[in-house]
Order: structure tokens, then C-alpha cells, then sequence
């Protein structure tokens, strides 16, 4: 396991969902997960709603950090693309079920398209440490 310390300053306002503000690390290696969208192992979106997206994305990001010998739990940084950040919250309770303590330190934007199918909905990319 990776000493991992999750930084969130008295002098900042609480974060209002599942992640910190900043992650300290010391370890051994750094796996930079690419964006990981709502599809299968064929490339077709396995669910047209953000919830179903969300979880086949966090799915595909929890093989790749398997395939570098890491978990959920080594992930110190989460980017998260949307295409309607009004649905953030939808996005925030899957998430809590695979991020549920030493949370990532997070950036969540709003974009107008992912890739060439006009579906999508989300894209994830991580960055993890392991030992």
C-alpha cells in the first residue's frame, strides 16, 4: 500500500462531494490511466443514461490500473469530462461507491462532445501510485 494523505486545508471550504483537494504520495511507480469511457470491450456504450456510463467507465479505469498491479484506492488524481455538468450529482453517488474513503483529488469540467459518438456522456482519466 502507498502512504497516501489526503490534503484538505481548515483554510478551504469542505469539498462537496467524494475527493480531496490535494493527495501527498511517496511510492515506487505512477500509472497514468488515458480516458476511460462508458463502453465495452468492443467499443460499443454499454447504457445511454450518465449513471450506467459512469460506472462502465470506472469499470474500464479499475482494469487498467489492475493490469499495472494498482486498485481504486492507489488513485491520487481523477479528471472527469461531462458533457452537462448540471448532472454532476448523478455522476458524484456512482463514484462514492467505488472512491468510498481516502478520496483522489479531483477536477470535474464540462465539455461540449467526447470522441465521435455524440452519446457519450463522461470520460475518465486517473493517475495512481503504487509500490
Amino acid at each position: 500500500m502507498v502512504d497516501k494523505i489526503q490534503l484538505n486545508p481548515q483554510t478551504l471550504a469542505p469539498p462537496q462531494g467524494p475527493y480531496s483537494r490535494g493527495v501527498k504520495v511517496r511510492g515506487s511507480w505512477m500509472i497514468f490511466a488515458a480516458g476511460q469511457l462508458g463502453t465495452d470491450r468492443t467499443g460499443r456504450l454499454v447504457d445511454s443514461t450518465l449513471e450506467g456510463q459512469t460506472r462502465q467507465a470506472l469499470e474500464n479505469l479499475k482494469s487498467v490500473l489492475e493490469e499495472g498491479g494498482a486498485r481504486m484506492d492507489d488513485v491520487v488524481k481523477l479528471n472527469v469530462y461531462l458533457t452537462d455538468m448540471s448532472q454532476y450529482e448523478a455522476v458524484w453517488r456512482v463514484r462514492a461507491e467505488y472512491f468510498t474513503s481516502n478520496h483522489p483529488a479531483s477536477t470535474m469540467v464540462e465539455v461540449s462532445s467526447l470522441g465521435f459518438n455524440r452519446d457519450v456522456k463522461i470520460e475518465i482519466e486517473a493517475i495512481a501510485v503504487v509500490d
